[in-house]
Formats: C-alpha cells, sequence, structure tokens
C-alpha cells in the first residue's frame, strides 16, 4: 500500500473520530452519562435538552440545579404526558445519588423515552462542582 493511501486514511480516521467526540456535537444518550458543566446549562436554558430533578418536592425546594423540572421518581408516570414534546429532545435525569435517577430512567425508557441519560454525580457531584443552585 502507498504510503500517501496510508497516510490518507489515517488522516480521514482521526476527521471522523474528532467530529463523533466533539464537544458541540455532544448528545445525551441512555448509554452514557453527561457531566456536570455549563455546556449542560447552556443546552437547557435554549431547551435543546430538558433537565429533570427526582427528587421529592421538599429536596428541590432546598437546591437544584437552574432549569430543572420537578417529577418525584415514585410519581413520575403522572407527568409523562407533560413530557410528550421532549420525546425526540435529551433528557437528563438526577436525584440525590443515582438511585431514583435509575428507577426514573426505566420508567421513562419503558414510555419509548430512549433519549434519556443520567448527571453523572447528580446533584451531589454538581454541588462539588461549584456550579450553581438555585432554591425556592
Amino acid at each position: 500500500m502507498p504510503k500517501w493511501l496510508l497516510l490518507a486514511s489515517l488522516i480521514t480516521l482521526v476527521a471522523i473520530s474528532a467530529f463523533f467526540y466533539w464537544p458541540e456535537n455532544a448528545v445525551a444518550n441512555s448509554n452514557n452519562k453527561v457531566a456536570p458543566s455549563s455546556f449542560l446549562l447552556e443546552k437547557v436554558k435554549s431547551q435543546e435538552w430538558t433537565l429533570i430533578d427526582v427528587r421529592s418536592p421538599e429536596e428541590y425546594a432546598q437546591g437544584h440545579i437552574p432549569g430543572a423540572i420537578n417529577m418525584p421518581h415514585d410519581d413520575i408516570e403522572r407527568y409523562i404526558g407533560q413530557l410528550g414534546e421532549a420525546k425526540d429532545k435529551p433528557l437528563i435525569i438526577y436525584c440525590r445519588s443515582g438511585r431514583r435517577a435509575t428507577i426514573a430512567m426505566k420508567k421513562l425508557e419503558q414510555q419509548e423515552f430512549m433519549n434519556v441519560s443520567h448527571l453523572e454525580g447528580d446533584i451531589m457531584g454538581w454541588r462539588e462542582s461549584g456550579l450553581p443552585i438555585d432554591k425556592m
């Protein structure tokens, strides 16, 4: 194989890899976690992503991520109708430490919400990252 063809193949492979892993092209899905970041806040603010806090209303009032919607995990089926327009958008789910978020994600995926992700570290990780918190 000529060296130029090998080099061209390598450059093409690097370019394709960069396209899929570049932050601006980041997408949320159930196969990965979304890291706490200002990038996530921008996506939520622009309504490209929906952020759902599945903790209790009391926990939500004590502090939540800006733009998050409170839908307690044990009652999430009641809220599914409100998420109809968000069915095709990435949904980012979080709780305090991960257990309730996992339960809610499974319930949403059973209702054919296929673009569901978990916020890495949940609210505890968000706080540790020093990112903003809203209180009621």
